[in-house]
């Protein structure tokens, strides 16, 4: 059911788009500040201030099923990570295949790719 609901990540406007909102995330978090009025205001040139809850949870939920810092590349260049969060969310990485976490970590994951994929669909 999700297959269906799962973001056209082949067109390239809108996976860069993610990788700009990962990459906002991480910076945000480094610097201590507030995610989502960064989210938001990155979100905003695409009508999708709402999304920023949405990414700030999968994110964080994404970094905590790692059990790590998600690391992010350098322009021109997208990391593993942000790669496989963009696989989550076209479906072309399946979580238990590349994420080893426990169950309860998988499973809210799970919930926040399945909302994102959903959210994406309606919002962006």
């Amino acid at each position: 059911m999700t297959d269906a609901l799962s973001p056209p990540l082949e067109d390239p406007a809108r996976s860069t788009l993610l990788v700009e909102v990962i990459r906002c995330w991480r910076a945000a978090c480094d610097a201590g500040q507030a995610v989502q009025p960064r989210l938001s205001a990155l979100l905003h040139r695409h009508a999708g201030e709402m999304m920023a809850p949405v990414f700030d949870s999968l994110l964080s939920l994404f970094e905590a099923a790692i059990g790590r810092r998600l690391a992010v590349g350098v322009a021109g260049q997208v990391s593993e990570d942000e790669r496989m969060v963009l696989g989550l969310l076209d479906g072309s990485r399946p979580q238990r295949a590349c994420i080893n976490c426990t169950e309860g970590a998988a499973s809210a994951l799970n919930c926040a790719v399945c909302s994102t994929r959903v959210m994406m669909a309606m919002a962006l």
